[in-house]
């Protein structure tokens, strides 16, 4: 499951230019989807690239009256509708004009606001019917969350309303499957902001890593060996995972640590030779040769948690290498070859270490997979790697 922000920004946020500062914020931390009335799409288009929703009457021709300019990316009704409870709800759902919309395909989504267990079943009804299903709890939000989750299934895309990433952090987890999406309703750039590291940190991998103990450590002659440097700063426990065998890959720490010789470089990892293999975002790997400007990579910590890097440039040069091999708690030996030199560093029992200072019985921390690969992809076959 993909999970997406949008955010909300009608005439109830304020004038146009309240709306735009919102959106503007929005823009620059990286939401998915903007929510505006109709008369609002081509302003936003002219801000920077979104997905566009917007409001739309009940009326199916109303809607197509209104067609002109810009269209957005969905058309959502319920607004002054029976949605938000401007009209009344009527007793028979099937008679609903905000139904008769999405049913005409006059319209994408449909948006409730949940007073009560009627709203409630009136948004299973949408949900039937809608490609995106947004519902807005007023007095109380787990609960009526909880059983849309349960109860609605595949057949659209549920967006919840919250005004907090504490709040759509627990959306996304309700359940343990979650909301597909937030409506976020704040004007405050900090709380957009972390919304959306909110939906980031939902997406991410958490590897389970290891530690191998060295059995080998030798010096080879040259290589051209691979110095990633990305265009994100990484912390102290952070580097990446790298190893020659696809099944067995080996924490290389960032250059976040100073040194008397050389200041240090945060946003490079000195990754290895150009054979190795390097994890990349969605379980795969590639060749440290195929980096470039531009690929994205995953960026882990010495707790197994991940995020994502975009490379801005990686340097091959020839440099002394070292051979290291390790043997993994299942017996197995693995291996990858590193600079020769005092600023690459693995991270041991004892915490961060210089390659040059390892010794056979030293233990190393990596990610071990019984996996064969194809293509970067985990298969199930038998592959021999020496």
């Amino acid at each position: 499951m993909t999970r997406s922000v949008w955010l909300k920004a009608d005439d109830e946020v304020g004038d146009w230019e309240a709306r735009k500062r919102r959106i503007t914020a929005g823009l620059e931390a990286g939401v998915d989807w903007v929510l505006v009335d109709r008369s609002d799409v081509e302003r936003v288009r002219e801000l920077g690239e979104v997905d566009v929703a917007a409001f739309g009457g009940g009326d199916v021709h109303v809607m197509e009256a209104e067609e002109e300019g810009p269209s957005p990316d969905a058309t959502v009704v319920g607004k002054d509708g029976e949605g938000d409870g401007t009209v009344d709800l009527p007793s028979d759902f099937s008679g609903s004009a905000d139904l008769s919309a999405l049913r005409a395909d006059g319209a994408q989504g449909g948006y409730v606001r949940i007073f009560d267990e009627s709203y409630e079943a009136f948004a299973e009804a949408v949900a039937e019917e809608a490609e995106y299903t947004l519902v807005v709890g007023e007095d109380w939000q787990i609960i009526p969350l909880e059983n849309l989750i349960a109860r609605i299934g595949e057949e659209t895309t549920l967006v919840a309303g919250v005004r907090t990433a504490e709040e759509a952090a627990t959306a996304y987890e309700t359940l343990e499957i979650g909301a597909d999406a937030v409506l976020l309703d704040t004007d405050d750039p900090g709380e957009i902001r972390r919304t959306v590291e909110a939906r980031d940190a939902v997406e991410r991998e958490t590897l389970d890593l290891e530690y191998a103990e060295v059995t080998e450590i030798e010096q080879t002659g040259s290589a051209d060996r691979v110095c990633i440097d990305t265009a994100n700063m990484m912390d102290h426990d952070e580097g990446m995972l790298v190893g020659s065998m696809s099944r067995g890959l080996f924490f290389v720490h960032a250059e976040t640590a100073e040194s008397p010789y050389v200041a240090s470089r945060p946003f490079r990892v000195n990754a290895g030779a150009v054979h190795a293999y390097l994890r990349v975002p969605g379980g795969e790997t590639t060749y440290l040769s195929e980096v470039g400007s531009g690929t994205e990579v995953q960026i882990v910590d010495t707790d197994g948690n991940t995020r994502e890097a975009v490379v801005g440039r990686a340097k091959i040069e020839k440099r002394p290498m070292f051979r290291v091999q390790a043997e993994t708690e299942d017996g197995d030996r693995i291996e990858t070859l590193l600079q020769n030199a005092e600023t690459i560093k693995v991270h041991t029992r004892e915490g961060r270490t210089a390659v040059t200072d390892l010794e056979p019985g030293d233990e190393l921390l990596v990610y071990y997979e019984d996996t064969a690969r194809h293509f970067g992809e985990a298969v199930e076959e038998s592959i021999i790697e020496k």
